[in-house]
């Protein structure tokens, strides 16, 4: 029998799969969003993605928000072809964007529009700590005043809460490994998957140069975003959820 097809959307389905293998509950993290979304912003909300990846966010904000615009902004040439295509199927209310957030000046290209919110997920750890207070600090001023920033993240406890830290590692573990004797792909079983797709398969060594030379940077817990916000200009934060070392921050301009 023939195997059938992988399609982008099947592809992005199993995106979804393995990202829940090392975020528990991770759908709650998006659930919480959307609703900030709904009760603070405008009926039609326009919204960046930021760090969308395969479109994660993107995805469920148009499909659950009617009337909604999003702008979906990433550098991984893989991801964001894959975003562009799955996304395509909401025509102009939505539009993906290369940019990277490690290259101050990034923001320019934003300029000219009026977002209502900002949300990103597991993304901006990737960032060190001086390059996520220049996101945090460029946000602040393309946002216009009452706008919100949501950032879904492990945010790792510190030397200060040893046992927290350790029941969190031991959770993760638990939660990947259930995952994967299920049948959920891992990271790099994804990566496998994607490149049986020759549209994406022909951006990966774009891909790989881009991030050449960019290692894993030193992780930022909860107090250094809280802190990194209210020096980058919001005039209120906070958390709106957490389980764990897993939260979703709260900024408001």
């Amino acid at each position: 029998m023939t195997a059938p097809v992988l399609t982008p959307r099947d592809l992005l389905a199993r995106w979804e799969e393995q990202q829940s293998a090392y975020v528990a509950h991770r759908e709650n993290r998006f659930e919480v969003m959307l609703d900030v979304l709904r009760l603070h912003s405008p009926a039609e909300p326009t919204v960046l993605d930021l760090a969308c990846g395969p479109g994660s966010i993107a995805d469920r904000v148009l499909a659950r928000v009617p009337g909604s615009r999003v702008v979906a902004a990433d550098h991984d040439p893989v991801l964001t072809r894959l975003a562009e295509t799955v996304l395509s199927e909401y025509g102009e209310r939505v539009t993906v964007v290369d940019a990277d957030l490690a290259e101050p000046g990034w923001s320019r290209r934003f300029a000219d529009r009026r977002f209502d919110a900002v949300l990103t997920s597991t993304a901006l750890h990737w960032l060190s700590p001086s390059q996520l207070l220049g996101v945090y600090t460029e946000l602040a001023a393309i946002l216009p005043p009452g706008a919100v920033l949501l950032n879904a993240d492990h945010l790792r406890f510190g030397p200060g809460h040893p046992t927290l830290a350790e029941l969190s590692a031991r959770h993760d573990e638990q939660v990947r490994q259930a995952a994967f004797t299920a049948g959920t792909p891992s990271w790099d079983a994804w990566w496998t998957l994607a490149g049986q797709l020759p549209d994406l398969a022909e951006r990966t060594p774009e891909r790989e140069r881009r991030f050449a030379g960019r290692p894993p940077q030193p992780l930022a817990p909860l107090p250094f975003h809280l802190a990194a916000l209210r020096t980058a200009g919001f005039t209120e934060v906070g958390t709106v959820w957490q389980y764990l070392d897993d939260y979703v921050v709260f900024a408001r301009r």
